[in-house]
């Protein structure tokens, strides 16, 4: 198709026309290709569920996590050693202390 042939409106439309093309094309290849992996488990004695199943991961909601530092001076301070280093921790490590003397 040359492009240069079409007016600024069939362009426009064009245009307009495009994304709508592409999605129904990616769904039907996504449609053949989940159906390809279908037939293929099939012939090796699976369905693609039991492929592609994975053990659910039971976790607890709002389990915390254990301290891993604690604040010589004030215990009130900790931190888990997850996440950015807390102000205090920092603060620590640039006034020459080493991390290992903060553990719990």
């Amino acid at each position: 198709m040359d492009l240069s042939t079409l007016s600024a409106p069939q362009l426009r439309d064009l245009q307009q026309r495009i994304p709508a093309e592409l999605k129904k094309r990616e769904a039907r290849e996504k449609a053949e290709a989940l159906n390809k992996l279908r037939e293929m488990a099939k012939t090796l004695g699976y369905t693609l569920d039991e492929l592609l199943a994975r053990e659910a991961v039971v976790k607890t909601p709002g389990a915390k996590v254990a301290v891993k530092y604690r604040h010589p001076e004030n215990p009130t301070l900790e931190w888990t050693g997850r996440g950015r280093k807390p102000k205090w921790v920092e603060s620590w490590l640039a006034n020459g202390g080493a991390l290992d003397n903060l553990l719990v």
